[in-house]
């Protein structure tokens, strides 16, 4: 079963510019462990540019998985804190005589209506 390898754009840089300054094609696939149509390929991505595209790609890529992975902290942290202020909430005495609104607020002590 044939085996898949990832090299990276400046291995098939590398490769292309060896068998542009004359390294037979053999001679690298050999050296390489690659296949020549293999290379074929490289060396024609490397002529017509495409491995610089290749490789602002794989910037790219990069750039975005770190982000990502910085967004998912992020959503961790804020996860805990909101269990977290749930719990507190659960656990936070209550006045059950005390009527309190959203619009009002809570209702005033009795003994500050009579301080003042």
């Amino acid at each position: 079963m044939p085996r898949h390898r990832s090299h990276s754009v400046e291995f098939k840089r590398q490769v292309a510019q060896e068998f542009l300054s004359g390294e037979t094609l053999h001679g690298l696939a050999k050296r390489h462990d690659l296949s020549r149509n293999l290379i074929r390929i490289w060396v024609e991505k490397y002529e017509t540019g495409a491995l610089d595209d290749d490789a602002r790609a794989a910037d790219l890529v990069q750039e975005y998985e770190a982000r990502i992975a910085a967004l998912e902290r992020l959503v961790g942290r804020q996860a805990l804190e909101l269990e977290f202020l749930k719990g507190a909430l659960k656990n936070a005495p209550r006045q059950r005589s005390a009527t309190t609104s959203v619009i009002t607020g809570p209702a005033v002590c009795p003994s500050l209506k009579d301080a003042g």
